[in-house]
């Protein structure tokens, strides 16, 4: 492969453009951006790639090209009459109490807590009987809000905690490590934890993980070498012990590692990519004991639920796309010794354990479905949930005789409740008081036809009464990958887009999660059109059905959701008035050149493996698919400046490209977060903003000189 690059000195000289509207325009000036003579060869061809220098988002030239393009982004948004309202509006709704699921470690139960507008969550216990106290404030982290609590665990005896901090939104993490009774912390802070918890070994230390930390850009990070390392209290990380990986023969770019409620097994999971694992044990009870493998391939996902003594219960997709639960002593625990526990059903399980019993949730159309079993794989109750909609908790220590879950669906806030696992019996626990008429909006699961066939779920949220009329302004969001399912949840912002007449859709594309390992394989490498083309269909569906129209259409989506719409916008430009995409996987020919990208090619394939991948990513990678002289969608990209999962790069080019190219009057801006990654954490103000900034894009774009429910503009407009 053949690479030319010369870095130029960024010029910025204007030119203009205005929104094509039925109201007043807004003057756009855009920065040129300087092009570089780079270039890539694959497989005989060249590829052009004149923008490769904003791949270095660290150069004085990168920053000097965000700040321009803010500059003129914010220029734009702050033109929107109604920006102001709708940021006050969503301040409002969001500024309720907002309560996490409860859980008991030692002699405490623990809780997220937000009091409305904190810009995060604080974690509070109470004994029982007693009143909440403070155990962690986040808030108090750092001066802006933007150091997060990213993970928290407990001894088995809940008597010391430790827990990870991310700054700025980063993957890198650090660990302090305090007396959970007092407080105080007992440890130095350990650095440079990446992809990984804490997972305790008795009270003595425990197990992380982490790759070697570059110096300077993440670019240059090395990913395939994941290590799982022992931290013994009272030593130094530097003298810590390498547990697995890093051996230049096995290279691995995810190894976890948990430790089973009664502390006699470590389980190790190591994996090449985002699917499929490795799988082993080590008996902590010998101190001679070896790591055991269970699975020595990557061919199937497996991990451990539970065991009794030396029985393992494995949760796999082994011979069972759909997964099942299987057991096996951990003497010979290989797949061959394996016999089903709970067996595969038509249905996706995610079970878990408390109180003694197992809780097998199940996806039915992306709506959640729980069945409760014994240790003996007898039935013991369906649970029946408070409506349709996503379940989530139902677990807990084995011990514990109540426990809690969490039940939400589009348009109703997430509730808390306590569940008796003897009775199978509950009650509300905690409901949300919001400013928000729940009963006034309604979700309803379509099915639609993709491009090959395929019958295709979604959900659609709006306001009761709503008249079918071509006119509603609609977000249509997807994802449609890695596995993952979108399941019904409530949002506050959504609220606030359906409070405005707005429709709020989301389809279960191919490529997720919902119905199993064949419907995640069907949306992966050279089968990946199938997800934007279902994509497509669920918009078309909405405008055959007389929802929306092409001009009252947004789509929206993030990280591989963002591939998603820059794709389905580049392969239908024609298709909706709005694009959204968030930092987006938009580069598909260097995507696995940076950092944890590499990861990632079981659901992408890369430009490298073979000339059948190279041609099949460059025909739908978003930046090499904006044609000069076609008139996009008004577009709104949005990233974080030093984004380490999906590196800003991909958003700085794919904008760059649009500017250039752009026919007609549609904006194409992109909106820089700084001081932030790729999402978690960020603090609730900046969340506040951004929604704004994305809704006032959205129905100006849309024609709307004010907003479509005009008693909350009244309201709001000062």
């Amino acid at each position: 492969m053949k690479k030319i690059f010369f870095l130029p000195i960024i010029v910025l000289s204007i030119v203009s453009c205005k929104t094509e509207t039925k109201n007043e325009p807004i003057s756009v000036n855009y920065p040129i951006t300087a092009k570089a003579d780079s270039f890539d060869t694959y497989f005989g061809t060249e590829i052009k790639d004149p923008y490769r220098w904003l791949e270095d988002d660290r150069s004085d030239e990168t920053e000097a090209w965000v700040k321009e393009q803010n500059k003129t982004t914010f220029g734009y948004l702050e033109n929107i009459p109604y920006r102001d309202a709708l940021k006050n509006r969503l301040e409002k709704l969001w500024n309720y109490e907002k309560l996490g699921t409860p859980f008991k470690e030692g002699d405490y139960t623990y809780f997220y807590k937000n009091d409305g507008l904190q810009n995060q969550f604080v974690v509070y216990r109470r004994k029982e009987d007693g009143d909440p106290e403070v155990f962690l404030d986040p808030n108090k982290f750092s001066d802006d809000g933007t150091t997060s609590l990213a993970g928290l665990s407990f001894t088995k005896d809940g008597s010391l905690a430790g827990y990870l901090i991310s700054e700025g939104g980063s993957d890198w993490r650090k660990a302090i490590i305090i007396n959970a009774e007092t407080k105080e912390i007992v440890e130095d802070t350990l650095v440079d934890i990446k992809f990984s918890g804490i997972s305790w070994k008795r009270n003595d230390g425990f197990y992380y993980s982490s790759y070697d930390k570059p110096e300077g850009s993440e670019l240059s990070a090395k990913t395939d070498q994941h290590k799982v390392y022992y931290h013994k209290l009272g030593t130094d990380q530097k003298e810590d012990k390498l547990i697995y990986g890093g051996r230049p023969d096995e290279k691995h770019r995810y190894i976890g590692v948990s430790v089973t409620e009664d502390q006699h097994y470590m389980v190790l999971s190591a994996s090449t990519s985002t699917s499929g694992n490795k799988l082993f044990i080590q008996d902590l009870t010998d101190p001679n004991g070896l790591l055991v493998p269970i699975v020595n391939d990557t061919k199937s996902d497996n991990y451990i639920i539970e065991n009794v003594d030396s029985k393992l219960y494995i949760v796999t997709d082994r011979d069972a796309p759909n997964k099942r639960i299987v057991t096996v002593d951990a003497a010979n625990p290989t797949p061959e010794n394996w016999v089903d526990f709970i067996a595969e059903t038509e249905n996706v399980l995610s079970p878990n354990t408390g109180g003694g019993y197992f809780f097998a949730e199940y996806m039915v159309d992306a709506i959640s479905k729980v069945l409760q079993y014994d240790y003996e794989g007898k039935l013991v109750r369906e649970v029946k949930l408070p409506g349709l909609g996503s379940a989530s908790g139902f677990g807990g220590k084995k011990e514990d005789k109540e426990f809690y879950f969490y039940f939400t669906n589009y348009n109703t806030p997430g509730s808390s409740y306590k569940f008796n696992v003897e009775t199978g019996e509950y009650d509300l626990y905690w409901k949300p008081e919001i400013d928000f008429n729940t009963d006034d909006y309604e979700s309803n699961q379509i099915f639609y036809t993709s491009k090959d066939g395929t019958k295709i779920p979604m959900i659609i949220t709006h306001k009761k009464g709503l008249e079918k009329n071509s006119k509603n302004p609609t977000i249509l969001y997807g994802y449609g990958g890695f596995n993952i399912s979108l399941t019904p949840n409530f949002n506050i912002a959504n609220a606030v887009w359906m409070e405005q007449g707005g429709i709020y859709a989301v389809p279960n594309l191919r490529g997720g999660g919902e119905y199993g390992k064949k419907w995640h394989e069907a949306g992966i490498k050279t089968k990946k059109q199938n997800v934007f083309d279902d994509f497509i269909a669920a918009a078309e569906y909405l405008i055959k059905e007389n929802y929306t129209s092409s001009d009252n259409l947004a789509i929206r989506g993030g990280s591989n959701g963002g591939l998603l719409v820059g794709a389905t916008m580049t392969q239908r430009p024609d298709l909706m008035k709005v694009a959204l995409p968030a930092v987006g996987v938009m580069d598909m020919l260097r995507y696995h050149k940076f950092t944890a990208g590499a990861g990632w090619a079981y659901d992408y394939g890369t430009s490298e493996e073979s000339k059948e991948m190279f041609e099949y990513l460059k025909e739908y990678s978003p930046v090499h698919n904006i044609k000069e002289g076609t008139a996009y969608p008004a577009t709104l990209v949005t990233t974080g400046d030093h984004d380490d999962r999906v590196v800003p790069a991909h958003s700085f080019k794919f904008a760059a490209e649009l500017q250039e190219k752009q026919e007609g009057e549609n904006p194409t801006l992109i909106r820089i977060e700084t001081n932030a990654g790729h999402g978690a954490g960020k603090p609730t103000s900046k969340i506040i903003e951004e929604y704004a900034d994305v809704f006032g894009f959205t129905l100006y774009n849309m024609g709307y000189d004010t907003l479509p429910n005009k008693s909350v503009l009244k309201e709001f407009k000062d």
